[in-house]
């Protein structure tokens, strides 16, 4: 076999991480000889982790440790440190808490050498720790392998802002001036990503998996970007991606622009959104006030892009009201899949509209939304009972759209929220109770699911051949949203606890046998001393 080169830096942040910095350097070693040298950057740390990778340095001579003398406050000074520092073709980036899975490197130096991309990316794994959960970032970017010429010819790039699952020629960053924000600066990736974007480089996109992003939302220090309970965060948000779309305008990627305004709607204002009723009232005001202040500067042709989507309904809301309202109702039209709630307000000339109290906010575009596009509501209720546990679904009308694509019938399934799979599933018959609702019901073995949580997907089927997949709208007026103790054949005993999760979809949690019951038991006694 012929020799692999070493081609690759990559570079390693940290600032007091000492249990995990060195499980991501090795990561990183553990690529294999592509990888000619590691460059750890230890932003002055406190906790000893420096002193760990200079031993580590010590017996690995590709392993480089630079100390900074004084804390950054952020990811990007470091980055920028590594860049200047590193010393082959091509670089990537690494945070202490993440890591390289096996063959990463390898999959992005094939991708970039055998197209001449200056760019090369794939996929990044989201694993929630501690429950194992995994999402797979942007995931139809990397659905199958691609080079891109220019990035304008997938405008959908504008979505991936992380820069640690991606391969860049050094040349290609330096001649560019391409480098992250200095100092303390949230969503610094956000910047470097638009930067590196409209310098229009060739991208090479790969369906392997390199980089694995451990999300800790337990942990006693939340990272920056999910240290969302305070306002500051968002103006961090919103100034990240402001200038990411001014970086983007002013090199004249105009239609990359404009995605990335969009983006912040289809993102960013639906991800906060969702959380807002969780915040004091002190909170939505000012975060309410700040994002109309954002979004007056959106124009005409921004709110035109996509009438009908989810975020522009949204953003459109929030511009119209001068207070925060309606949030049990925004966080719905804000979940994945979206569900907009009744009333299906009119104004008096027949437009469909958000509601009587709230006229100017127009919803004609959902009159030619596509049926499998539409915020379609379906109403769920689980019901759990010793012998037989019954679900019963009900789905709202939508400004005669429904109707008109005749609903036919729902598939229910339950996902593992752990692995995401289906492993229950059930088709049930639509049936029109009265006009402009139909309603479906089926029994539910929960001893079948076992323990665990379990998520309600639905699919539902249209005369016109047309399929919608959405989540359940959790009933809270229901008597049933409580954990009950069931006997159970199987397990002696069975809690079954329907609950809405924060976007308001149903969900499940099951636990079973004494010992199941014991821990959810001592949970809530943990919760309860600590309240």
């Amino acid at each position: 076999m012929p020799e692999v080169l070493p081609r690759v830096s990559v570079v390693v942040i940290g600032y007091d991480d000492a249990a995990r910095v060195t499980d991501a350097v090795r990561s990183a070693l553990d690529q294999g000889p592509a990888v000619g040298e590691v460059i750890a950057v230890d932003d002055c740390s406190t906790d000893g982790s420096a002193d760990l990778l200079e031993r580590l340095a010590a017996t690995e001579p590709r392993l480089r440790v630079i100390r900074h003398a004084v804390n950054s406050g952020g990811c990007g000074t470091p980055r920028n440190t590594g860049i200047d520092a590193a010393a082959l073709p091509y670089v990537m980036f690494l945070d202490s808490d993440d890591l390289l899975p096996p063959g990463a490197v390898d999959a992005l130096l094939r991708a970039a050498t055998e197209t001449g991309a200056e760019v090369a990316a794939g996929l990044c794994v989201r694993r929630e720790l501690p429950s194992g959960r995994e999402h797979l970032w942007q995931r139809s970017l990397y659905a199958e392998a691609a080079l891109i010429e220019h990035p304008a010819d997938r405008t959908h790039l504008v979505h991936d802002t992380l820069c640690v699952n991606k391969l860049y020629r050094t040349a290609f960053l330096r001649a560019h001036g391409i480098r992250f924000p200095e100092g303390r600066f949230l969503y610094e990736d956000f910047v470097f990503t638009a930067r590196v974007l409209a310098a229009a480089p060739r991208l090479a996109l790969v369906p392997d998996r390199v980089y694995l992003w451990h999300v800790r939302r337990a942990a006693e220090q939340l990272s920056l970007s999910l240290d969302r309970e305070r306002v500051d965060n968002w103006h961090s948000r919103t100034r990240a991606c402001a200038q990411a779309y001014e970086i983007l305008r002013d090199a004249g990627e105009a239609e990359l622009a404009r995605a990335a305004r969009a983006k912040f709607l289809d993102h960013e204002l639906r991800m906060y959104l969702r959380e807002l009723g969780l915040r004091d009232a002190e909170y939505r005001r000012a975060w309410w006030a700040h994002t109309r202040e954002y979004l007056a500067g959106y124009d005409a042709e921004d709110w035109e892009r996509d009438p009908a989507a989810p975020g522009t309904l949204l953003g459109r809301f929030v511009r119209e009201s001068p207070e925060p309202r309606d949030l049990p109702r925004l966080r719905e039209l804000a979940a994945r899949p979206a569900r907009l709630l009744p009333p299906y307000a009119r104004t008096p000339e027949g437009t469909p509209v958000w509601s009587d109290a709230c006229p100017g906010v127009d919803l004609t575009p959902l009159l030619t939304c596509p049926t499998e596009a539409l915020p379609c509501a379906m109403d769920a209720e689980l019901l759990p009972h010793a012998r037989a546990s019954r679900l019963r679904l009900r789905l709202h009308e939508l400004y005669g759209r429904l109707a008109e694509a005749g609903p036919l019938a729902v598939t229910a399934r339950w996902h593992d929220r752990r692995t995401g799979r289906p492993v229950r599933h059930i088709t049930l018959p639509l049936v029109p109770v009265h006009p402009g609702t139909w309603t479906a019901e089926a029994a539910v073995d929960l001893n079948a699911l076992g323990p665990g949580v379990w998520d309600l997907c639905l699919t539902v089927h249209f005369k016109n051949g047309a399929r919608r997949d959405i989540t359940a709208h959790a009933r809270t007026d229901s008597p049933h949203l409580r954990r009950r103790a069931l006997p159970s054949p199987r397990h002696l005993v069975l809690l079954a606890h329907p609950y809405a999760t924060h976007s308001g979809a149903l969900s499940l949690r099951v636990a079973t046998g004494p010992a199941g019951a014991a821990r959810v038991a001592r949970g809530r006694l943990r919760r309860l001393i600590g309240g």
